[in-house]
């Protein structure tokens, strides 16, 4: 290898002949084996500093009798990680000579260092490391150092990990000394992109295998200029340290990110699309985890990894990412540095991510330096967006998503006052969702208005929809979000039938029917647990319910009684069939909660303070039950009494008919005109997630789940029979 790369080149000889510089194998290596490819991951994410002291030629410090044993170190002690004891002392000493750290006895005691590690993987001669070690004195012995460094520095350009070696020499003040040359570099990668581009155009209608591979060229290069264009700019602020941070290291501000996702855990409402606890780790999710998970960071490491490390060579600091706990993709943030996180984003994830990358950038940047006075940072971010194009609208888009995501008040308050600049038919849905977690409902439904999300032509997705009923009930706006509920599903259901082909088999017809009742089932189910939730079940029951949303009133208040018979829930749905004139299914409604309660009684699971009032409502609702039985033909009586008249409801989608085409007129939408404002179109849709689409499978949502949801609790209702106007 040119020794230039690394300074100026080292003579050395011993014994009147020259030590070999370059150590590349005579027979190639196996790749594909294990000790091949750890190797490699482990130079591919050293340190620069300890790839100093993997290349120095160490002797073992442990003292036999009156000397030390002096043999060659290949080994690092796993519990401080000094090279400074052979494999046969590290067994019998119990300190490290160095720090005097204790061993541990249990487990491996030593790894083998990186150099070591490379000869047994095939990638350094054996030959070359016996040379070195034949070096003595102690002018020679700095140089065998260096030759076991070059020894190294072959095996990262050997497999495509130049980077390491310019790395090694170049820091800011090198970069800076050739940025010219980097901008002229850039230059050519944008020239080469432009004629693969027309390259491509000539393969256009065909399949083969040049096609694909000029696509991953044409990849590869918009990464590598992307990643140095944004490197260019670092190096123009010399990679921010001049610009103060306001956290005084990595540790300190991974504890701040940890804090914000226990607190967005802690708030988060239950989904109420998918109950399984596979589900349970997504809620509560920051911004920042939605929008780095849609750039698949570890899919495009592994990709990378099997074609040979290509992009990774180019990541100056892979610690942050190779030891990172993959099934947390907070493991990544907040990154190490600048570099780290410029390396981190702009060479994972595809180029067509770009405006994605740089939002989060941005969100970095703005996390950096919140709280410190603005005249210290506010330019650098400034600059960012006029060196890329970014509009206003994205920075305080980016701005917004850091606040909500930042647990303080204050955060929470600055975000409500740039909401009405920035929201608009683009914004993402997941704001409203996090204002209502919050504690600012009336602003989640302010920004549901100004986005159009009130209805509109289109039809929103079932999480979007139950955002927007939860807005409207915690706002008070019980008739609004019942009428929002029957619009939504209105419309999804004149789509999905009017879609329907003529020559449809009723498997597929069946299938549309479930999407409209699973939608249904889903929003009325809401409804009724944040009325239970609220006590606003008295009012939510007056509202004019059809009979296929009734069937999930009734579940939903019915299962709700029977877990804690001590609410009113029950006997306000006795009451609901009252008001109705439905004396029967009061009636088999009042059985099921009457053998619930005295089950309850007989467990001992009500206390003796409560079991009185119990107990009277249970009379007073017997009694009432009788009398409006007297209403009924003598038949009926006698049927109902008997248990052979069962309630006549339709329970399942396959009963209900369905038409060929389904017409239903117009439905006006439910907007407060005087409440909009125009909205700007922006193309950006940085750090947006897509919210899942999938439905309920048949009653997996279940009213029982949804009883132990987590809202705040209102307290134990005791009563007779709720009142109703």
């Amino acid at each position: 290898m040119d020794k230039r790369l690394n300074g100026p080149t080292v003579s050395s000889s011993s014994n009147g002949g020259s030590a070999v510089g370059r150590s590349s194998p005579t027979l190639q290596p196996n790749y594909s084996s294990r000790l091949v490819q750890e190797a490699l991951e482990h130079l591919a994410s050293i340190d620069l500093i300890e790839l100093c002291k993997e290349a120095k030629v160490e002797r073992c410090r442990a003292t036999r009798d009156l000397r030390s044993c002096g043999r060659y170190v290949h080994h690092v002690l796993n519990s401080c990680g000094h090279a400074s004891l052979c494999e046969e002392c590290s067994q019998r000493c119990d300190i490290c000579p160095i720090c005097r750290i204790p061993i541990s006895k249990s487990g491996a005691k030593v790894h083998l260092r990186l150099y070591y590690e490379c000869i047994e993987a095939g990638l350094i001669s054996k030959r070359c490391d016996e040379r070195f070690q034949e070096i003595e004195d102690g002018d020679k012995q700095l140089t065998a150092d260096v030759q076991r460094l070059y020894s190294l520095f072959d095996v990262a350009l050997e497999n495509n990990l130049v980077s390491l070696i310019c790395h090694y020499n170049m820091d800011i003040l090198g970069l800076k000394e050739r940025l010219s040359l980097l901008l002229k570099f850039s230059l050519y990668l944008k020239g080469i992109s432009n004629v693969l581009d027309i390259l491509e155009s000539s393969f256009k209608g065909t399949l083969s295998a040049q096609l694909h591979d000029l696509q991953n060229l044409q990849e590869s290069i918009m990464k590598t200029k992307q990643h140095m264009d944004v490197i260019i700019w670092c190096t123009r602020h010399q990679f921010l340290e001049d610009v103060r941070s306001r956290f005084t290291d990595s540790s300190s501000w991974s504890s701040v990110v940890r804090t914000r996702k226990s607190e967005a855990i802690r708030r988060a409402w239950p989904d109420p699309i998918n109950q399984s606890v596979e589900s349970s780790g997504h809620d509560g999710s920051l911004f920042i985890e939605d929008a780095m998970n849609n750039l698949d960071l570890e899919e495009g490491f592994r990709n990378e990894i099997v074609e040979g490390l290509e992009i990774a060579s180019l990541q100056k600091d892979s610690e942050s990412f190779l030891g990172s706990n993959t099934d947390q993709i907070l493991g990544y943030y907040p990154f190490k540095n600048l570099r780290s996180a410029v390396d981190l984003l702009f060479l994972r994830g595809g180029s067509d991510m770009v405006i994605a990358k740089q939002a989060i950038f941005l969100y970095y940047l703005y996390d950096r330096h919140w709280t410190i006075p603005e005249e210290e940072w506010r330019y650098i971010l400034e600059d960012f967006a006029a060196t890329f194009s970014i509009s206003r609208h994205s920075l305080l888009e980016s701005l917004t998503f850091y606040l909500l995501d930042d647990h303080t008040e204050e955060a929470l308050q600055e975000a409500c006052r740039l909401l009405p600049e920035i929201t608009g038919s683009t914004s993402h849905p997941k704001i409203a969702e996090v204002l209502l977690e919050r504690g600012s409902p009336d602003t989640a439904l302010m920004v549901l208005r100004w986005a159009g999300r009130d209805g509109g032509p289109h039809v929103t997705s079932l999480r979007d929809a139950v955002t927007a009923v939860r807005v409207r009930v915690e706002c008070g706006l019980l008739t609004e979000a019942f009428m929002h509920q029957r619009m939504l599903c209105t419309k999804v259901k004149e789509k999905n039938f009017n879609k329907t082909a003529s020559g449809n088999t009723s498997e597929k017809q069946k299938g549309q029917c479930n999407k409209w009742v699973e939608w249904m089932e889903v929003l009325v189910t809401e409804i009724c647990c944040l009325c239970i939730r609220r006590n606003l079940v008295d009012r939510m029951l007056e509202l004019p319910w059809n009979s296929e949303e009734e069937k999930y009133i009734h579940k939903c208040l019915l299962d709700y009684a029977i877990e804690d018979p001590l609410r009113t829930t029950g006997n306000l749905l006795v009451v609901y069939y009252f008001q109705r004139h439905r004396y029967s299914e009061a009636y088999q409604v009042h059985i099921k909660l009457e053998k619930a309660e005295q089950d309850c009684i007989s467990k001992g699971s009500v206390s003796q303070q409560n079991l009185p009032v119990l107990e009277k409502a249970i009379h007073f609702r017997a009694n009432l039950i009788n009398r409006c039985l007297e209403l009924l033909p003598e038949v009926e009586q006698q049927q109902l009494r008997s248990g052979n008249l069962t309630e006549g409801v339709v329970t399942s989608c396959e009963e209900v008919e369905i038409p060929d085409k389904f017409d239903v007129p117009q439905i006006q939408d439910f907007l407060s005109t005087s409440l909009l404002i125009p909205s700007s179109v922006n193309s950006s849709l940085m750090l947006h997630k897509d919210h899942p689409t999938g439905l309920l499978s048949s009653l997996t949502l279940g009213t029982s789940a949804k009883i132990g949801m987590s809202f705040p609790t209102t307290g134990t209702e005791l009563g007779i029979i709720g009142s109703v106007s």
